[in-house]
Parts: C-alpha cells; sequence; structure tokens
C-alpha cells in the first residue's frame, strides 16, 4: 500500500521549495505550469487506499492532470526513484514516515512546502518541506462486540480482561511492531526502552489470551479475533466493511504512539509542477477531507470543519490526548531491528 511517484523537470520547474506560504500569484503560475505538463504518475497511491481516487478525480477535474499509478512498497519507491533518474516513469510517491528521511538522505526528492505548512505539525514535516505527512496512523484497539462484553478503554483494562489479544506477525508487520511500542508507552517506556511493552505482552501470553492470528478484515469477519491491536484508519475501514454495529474502534486512553504516510516528490520528475500542485491539494481542506473519506485521519485534522458523514467516519479528537510521535527515529530503528528477536525470548516463550 503505498505512494505516488514524482517526475522531474527544471525549465519550467517553481521554486516555491523554501517558501512556507506561497502567494496566490505563485499558486497561479504553478496551476499553469503543472497544466502545461498535463500529467502526474504516482506510485504506492492506488485508488482503494486512503481514497486517492477522489484526489485523483479532482486534479484531473480542476487541472486537467491526467494520473496513472503504480502500487508498490515504500522502499520500492524510494529504489525506483533513484533506479530511473535519467528516465523518471514516477514524479509523486507515498511512504510510511520512517522512509521520508530515508529518501531525503538518499538524495532522491525535491522540496515544496504547501500553503498549508504552518498546520502541519513539526514532527511530521521536513524543516526544508522534502516531506510531510499528509495522515496519520494511530495504534488503536478493534474489538469483536459479539465475542467480547465489556469493550477495554485502555490497556490497563486489556492486561485484565478474560478475552484473547491479536496484535499480528511483531516479526514482519509495522502495524504489530508499533502496537508493542504502544503498549510500551502507556507503561512508562518509550522507543528506547521497549521492554515495559515485552513484559505488557509476556503477561498476556502467560494469561494464555495471546492469540497468533494477524487482524485482518477477513479473520475479524470469521470471528478468529476478539481484540485485535492494528492502526486506527485500518480498524475504521474494517469495521464499515464487515458491519460497525459489530465492532468497537478506540485509542487506549493510557497512551498510544502515532505516525502515519508521507508524500515524497521524485527529484527527478519530469513533471515536477504537476507533483507539486498535487501535494498542494493533497493538504487543502478538499484534499484532507478526501483522505478522511477513506478512514485517514488528516495531518490538519484539527484546522478542518469536516462534514458530518465524513467526521463519522474517524474517531473524536480527544481519544488522540494521550498519543506521541516518535521521539528518536535513529533509537526506533535499532530498537524495531531487535524486536523479533527480543519478542521471541520474552513474549512467545511464555506461550504454553
Amino acid at each position: 500500500m503505498k505512494r505516488l511517484l514524482l517526475a522531474s523537470l527544471m525549465g519550467s520547474a517553481i521554486a516555491l521549495g523554501t517558501q512556507a506560504m506561497a502567494s496566490d500569484a505563485d499558486m497561479k503560475s504553478l496551476e499553469q505550469a503543472a497544466r502545461q505538463e498535463g500529467e502526474v504518475n504516482s506510485v504506492g497511491m492506488p485508488d482503494s487506499w486512503a481514497n486517492w481516487k477522489d484526489t485523483w478525480a479532482d486534479l484531473n477535474r480542476l487541472y486537467g492532470l491526467k494520473h496513472m499509478d503504480t502500487d508498490m512498497s515504500s522502499a520500492q519507491e524510494i529504489a525506483k526513484f533513484a533506479a530511473e533518474k535519467d528516465n523518471a516513469t514516477a514524479d509523486i510517491g507515498d511512504v510510511g514516515a520512517a522512509f521520508g528521511p530515508i529518501a531525503v538522505q538518499q538524495g532522491v526528492t525535491q522540496a515544496y512546502k504547501p500553503s498549508t505548512w504552518a498546520q502541519i505539525p513539526d514532527w511530521a514535516k521536513d524543516a526544508d518541506g522534502h516531506w510531510m505527512l499528509a495522515y496519520t496512523g494511530s495504534i488503536a484497539f478493534i474489538v469483536n462486540k459479539q465475542l467480547v462484553k465489556e469493550s477495554p478503554k485502555s490497556w490497563a483494562d486489556l492486561k485484565q480482561g478474560k478475552y484473547k489479544v491479536a496484535i499480528g506477525d511483531v516479526s514482519a508487520a509495522a502495524q504489530a511492531v508499533n502496537g508493542v511500542l504502544a503498549a510500551a508507552i502507556a507503561n512508562g517506556g518509550d522507543e528506547k526502552n521497549i521492554q515495559p511493552g515485552l513484559d505488557f505482552f509476556a503477561e498476556i501470553a502467560k494469561q494464555g489470551r495471546l492469540s497468533l492470528s494477524n487482524p485482518t478484515i477477513q479473520t475479524l469477519e470469521k470471528g478468529e479475533v476478539e481484540v485485535g491491536i492494528v492502526w486506527d484508519f485500518n480498524g475504521l475501514s474494517y469495521r464499515d466493511q464487515i458491519d460497525p454495529s459489530r465492532f468497537d474502534v478506540l485509542i487506549p486512553s493510557d497512551g498510544s504512539v502515532i505516525s502515519g504516510y508521507t508524500t515524497i516528490i521524485n527529484k527527478y520528475a519530469k513533471h515536477p509542477n504537476a507533483a507539486k500542485l498535487a501535494r498542494e491539494y493533497i493538504l487543502s481542506d478538499a484534499g484532507q477531507i478526501n483522505l478522511a473519506k477513506g478512514n485517514a485521519r488528516p495531518i490538519r485534522a484539527e484546522h478542518l470543519t469536516l462534514p458530518a458523514d465524513v467526521q463519522a467516519k474517524l474517531l473524536p479528537n480527544e481519544q488522540y490526548a494521550k498519543v506521541q510521535p516518535i521521539k528518536d527515529a535513529k533509537a526506533w530503528e535499532a530498537t524495531s531491528k531487535a524486536l523479533p528477536q527480543l519478542w521471541q525470548e520474552h513474549v512467545i516463550i511464555e506461550m504454553e
């Protein structure tokens, strides 16, 4: 599930990368240059993910931009930008938060700060405008109300319950790894100290309550998951697709972790202005509402007035009071690499 591709073309490229706010004249120049390019090609931004289809349709309707996406992982997107620098086929991509800095380090991005730059939290953007989260994911619980009488509201509740808890594959899935981090945060740990999260799940395992099922739409629909630990946008999407009355989705009240996805514009893009205009639109009110329609929480959520039917697709803002971003990316990179082995040694060993 990945993101847009960007292409680069010097010539008429609009140099707005270092500006915090674009003027009306700048915006008209950018729009004109994008119209002349006529298309924007993305990677990792398929129609079905985060409702990208509405944004592509809007860009075509408003600015005459044709669009094509090739779906791929974050790592594949960055590799593609680097490999195709002499003949780029992608202009813009959408990658997980951890991959934004990696793309910059590898020198495959170009900067552009949208006019809504000031409303994007500092933790969620690159100071120079190479990347900025467009939408977030926070670790949440999804609860099958047919199987669980009283939904847990916190990690503390989860520890005292009688139901099985499904977190998925900690050796492979970013969602599962961040689930362990969220439990650690709620119990006094952080990205440098994952032990409280391991201790939490070791206790769940000792109680015989750790499920090895992966909390997916298929396992949830079949009733194989009682409580699943998932990204909020996944939980909300699963709930809506299966049966909204059957599931609770909530952010644990005693702490969670927030991350997200960022666009990256290809340094070598053939349609750089179309890519910049796409980013501008994605971070606009209309583009943010499009993401919300796909159950993705917009990065500018606190600055938006969402239509009632769209707001109903998201969790209330107050549920996010105790979520926190990763504060030390290098420490978390090291911890997450070590986590699969630690999970085996501290948690799986406790399963009967």
